[in-house]
């Protein structure tokens, strides 16, 4: 019998999308493998890789104290049926959640807590009540020093730091979740009629995706016949900083600002792009510049927690402050003016993510601490 291997995340589609690949690898190594999700829609596809997928109602933002705990409750059950020898939480939810009912149920598994992001209240320098109370939930599931974390950045290693969560020998820095370099392979930018800058997110101010179109709107008097700007990703009416249907409708222009909405082949948007931006306010390790720069594009992102790790600046592309469109249109322009900066900074970027962002790499390091 194998070790069991025990993942929780909040909703199906996100462990599809950002943690599959661990799955399939434990199951190589004879683990036995389960999932604690909300079921989507891809419990049927994740069961057939043989993964023990067992449905539970996480909200992400929910705000019912009695059924927040009964969360718990569960958790601390599941806990206790199946004994797991590693448990393995993904965002910041099911890392507290998930961590105290570990506690709860005396589980002798190892506890891993991957990090993330810090989510909407630590976005942006909100205060709040919430932020308040949310660090205090911190400190009652971590203050102890018992779990392992994994961070993609050195900043929120560096908060949990300072609150005290680290003992120098219980963390590890993954730099993000990895991308296959075979699967997203270098490719040239197609030939088109206009040049084509996407930013492919949720649809969330806290994305930057309201500076995007404010930089596009600056450009339009003069790349208008020249360039396309596409906005890819779907509207998560469940997070505070959403943006409505409604204004980015209001706010698209025919032919030169466009919504293409949520699609599931990203790679082909990529494939279509000449620049990928991702102008947003703080990040865990986004996926989308990793996977942008597997295909060999240069990327604009802000000098944010989670985004500067992406650009080594004027290399493989630019830096801009946080919520500065200007500063963001300049760059922009320039990149839209020079082919030649365009394709020597996408091969930097390919360069860049095969030597540290890796799919076989972040694999290779989460099993050693796993089996450390």
């Amino acid at each position: 019998m194998g070790k069991k291997l025990l993942f929780v995340v909040n909703v199906d589609w996100f462990f599809v999308s950002h943690r599959l690949p661990l799955a399939l690898e434990a199951l190589k190594r004879k683990y036995d493998v389960y999932l604690v999700t909300k079921d989507t829609g891809c419990e049927r596809s994740l069961k057939e890789h043989g993964i023990k997928v067992i449905n539970i109602d996480f909200e992400r933002s929910g705000k019912n104290p009695v059924k927040e705990l009964s969360l718990i409750t569960r958790l601390t059950k599941i806990y206790k049926e199946i004994k797991p020898d590693i448990i393995h939480h993904i965002t910041l939810k099911p890392s507290i959640y998930g961590t105290i009912a570990a506690r709860k149920a005396k589980s002798k598994a190892k506890v891993i807590n991957a990090v993330s992001g810090l989510g909407y209240t630590f976005t942006d320098n909100r205060k709040s009540l919430s932020k308040v109370f949310l660090k205090g939930l911190l400190k009652w599931a971590f203050s102890d020093q018992k779990s392992h974390f994994i961070f993609q950045n050195p900043d929120d290693q560096a908060f949990y730091n300072q609150l005290g969560f680290l003992n120098g020998k219980n963390f590890v820095v993954i730099k993000g979740s990895g991308v296959d370099e075979k699967e997203f392979g270098f490719l040239a930018p197609v030939k088109k009629q206009k040049l084509v800058v996407v930013l492919l997110a949720r649809m969330l101010k806290d994305k930057g995706v309201l500076e995007f179109i404010a930089a596009a709107q600056v450009l339009i008097n003069e790349f208008a016949d020249q360039a396309e700007f596409w906005l890819v990703g779907g509207v998560d009416e469940h997070n505070p900083a959403h943006i409505t249907e409604k204004e980015l409708n209001e706010k698209c222009d025919p032919g030169y600002i466009v919504w293409l909405g949520h699609r599931s082949d990203v790679q082909h948007i990529y494939e279509q792009s000449d620049i990928v931006c991702l102008p947003s306010y703080r990040e865990g390790l986004p996926k989308s510049l990793i996977e942008a720069m597997a295909i060999g594009r240069p990327v604009l992102t802000t000098d944010a927690i989670g985004c500067r790790e992406c650009v080594d600046e004027g290399i493989n592309g630019f830096k801009v402050p946080v919520k500065d469109h200007q500063q963001l249109s300049l760059r922009i322009k320039q990149l839209l003016q020079d082919e030649n900066l365009r394709l020597k900074m996408g091969k930097a970027s390919r360069e860049k993510m095969v030597n540290e962002f890796s799919l076989k790499e972040v694999v290779a390091q989460t099993f050693n601490l796993y089996e450390g």
